[in-house]
């Protein structure tokens, strides 16, 4: 379960995965939601979207604390120039930090807007805003850059992993997709 000094663990690795493909889905279903015309027969998309929102956010929680009490194994950088460990390193936090500002900016803007975040249909989270139509804007208009932000280092992250696996040929995809 735990991560080695080479390798990640199961939970690790489930995470990972996990949320990947949680916040693609995240990201597919917002571009269909902001272009879709708004009527009754799909105003459950908006509950689902914040549902799983808050779901991934929760998600990260449990990752964050389970990477502190078990920490990931030594990237390999044997043969990485300084510069691209840092940049790698700039972009993992930059990964978290928008796995946690994107889902706060809609949050935000959902209680701005007056209808709020109930999650799954049962639990009701308080607002993060004043009902506002200046914050409502303010914080739609940051989920919005935030999430394109998001997309954008995604697309950076998988490069650098292919591009490792392809041409460095080293085994950092290996390591997140079997473990070894």
């Amino acid at each position: 379960m735990g991560n080695g000094p080479d390798r990640f663990g199961w939970l690790s690795r489930g995470l990972h995965w996990v949320m990947a493909a949680g916040i693609l889905g995240m990201l597919a279903l917002g571009v269909y939601i902001d272009n879709m015309t708004v009527s009754l027969s799909n105003l459950w998309l908006f509950g689902l979207h914040k549902s799983v929102g808050v779901t991934l956010l929760l998600l990260w929680l449990v990752r964050v604390v389970w990477h502190r009490l078990s920490g990931p194994p030594a990237p390999l950088t044997a043969g990485t120039p300084q510069g691209q460990q840092a940049a790698a390193r700039w972009a993992h936090r930059g990964l978290y930090a928008l796995m946690v500002l994107v889902p706060l900016s809609g949050w935000i803007g959902s209680g701005a807007s007056g209808l709020g975040v109930v999650v799954f249909g049962r639990i009701t989270l308080p607002p993060l805003a004043p009902v506002s139509k200046q914050w409502e804007a303010l914080a739609f208009g940051l989920h919005g850059a935030l999430t394109k932000l998001l997309f954008v280092v995604i697309l950076l992250h998988v490069a650098a992993a292919l591009h490792r696996h392809l041409i460095k040929r080293d085994r950092t995809l290996q390591r997140m997709w079997r473990g070894g």
